[in-house]
């Protein structure tokens, strides 16, 4: 049995619909009182655990569980309650840990771009605790992720007991099939289609730095489905355990985005500028653009879908979902 845990959440659903002809799923997740439930409607399911009861479930199953693919998360990048996001993203990150690395599975999480924090470090991949330790989040949660990457690795060098192969996997900015449940998280290209199939306008943040034009911010945009690919790959080949950029390698102007969305939907580009909110001011993030060599040089596969390509299949599901 494999643990999704976030199995309900963007990433995490698109894992498990993607791992539906290998050994039963268990998801471990909270659902609310959205849509979030549609994520997962198309799949089969061997057990549901509340996240409360996830230390129950692992006393009580655990030598079913063959890996652990731990995407669940505080993830937004909003998110101000520090004791909550610690308690998610840190505390419950390092039972799974220790869980894994006693049981000798696999263990596969969700690190973050967010890590990088503005980019003046670079987004270089490293693992060095010299590097590791310049780096500046701009928001509790991409402190979170890099806190427990740092934790991770500083276990490994001080020789202690490990999973058998883990990674951490530092998503950039991902896109794609089931995210309509997060709100204001959701990528640009989910939370502009409806407005945009009704012919309204795609509205962008103006820039606040003279080093940058309106629409001229970059960012490494990866379809959710190249993502998967490299998850899929850890579940079934031997790898150097580390970390991991998740990205295309080629970062993309907004503008460049906005075009991809009306093309996806045959319309003509019409995009207007408004003032970034203030509570983003300082902590917006105007480049980021993934180093990939070290996941080319383990053999595992990079991503290859086009933004255009991506967006269509992105904007093909949500007219499905809609109708």
């Amino acid at each position: 049995m494999i643990l999704i845990t976030g199995g309900a959440g963007f990433i995490g659903a698109n894992i498990v619909n993607a791992l539906q002809d290998r050994e039963p799923i268990a998801v471990c997740d909270w659902f609310g009182s959205d849509d979030k439930w549609k994520n997962l409607r198309h799949a089969v399911i061997d057990r549901f655990v509340s996240p409360e009861r996830l230390a129950e479930f692992l006393t009580d199953h655990g030598n079913e569980i063959s890996a652990i693919v731990h995407m669940g998360a505080i993830s937004a990048t909003t998110e101000l309650d520090v004791d909550l996001i610690v308690r998610s993203n840190l505390q419950l990150s390092r039972t799974l840990w220790d869980f894994a690395a006693k049981r000798g599975i696999r263990f596969i999480y969700a690190s973050s771009a967010a890590t990088y924090g503005d980019g003046s470090n670079g987004f270089e991949d490293r693992s060095d605790e010299e590097y590791l330790s310049k780096l500046r989040p701009l928001n509790p949660y991409g402190w979170s992720k890099l806190a427990f990457d740092r934790q991770v690795l500083s276990l490994v060098r001080r020789g202690q007991q490990a999973p058998k192969f883990w990674a951490g996997l530092k998503f950039f900015n991902v896109y794609g099939p089931r995210e309509r449940h997060k709100g204001a998280m959701r990528s640009v290209m989910t939370s502009h289609f409806t407005a945009l199939r009704n012919g309204e306008p795609l509205r962008l943040f103006r820039s606040d730095r003279s080093d940058y034009v309106d629409g001229g911010q970059m960012r490494d945009f990866i379809y959710v489905d190249d993502c998967i690919s490299v998850v899929k790959w850890m579940l079934n080949n031997p790898f150097p355990s580390d970390i991991y950029n998740i990205g295309t390698g080629k970062a993309g102007r907004w503008l460049d985005v906005g075009h991809s969305m009306f093309a996806a939907l045959r319309r003509d580009p019409l995009i207007e500028f408004v003032d970034m909110p203030a509570h983003l001011a300082g902590r917006y993030q105007y480049f980021t653009e993934a180093r990939m060599e070290k996941l080319a040089a383990i053999g595992a596969p990079l991503p290859g879908t086009s933004l255009l390509d991506g967006v269509t299949e992105t904007y093909n599901y949500l007219a499905m979902e809609l109708e």
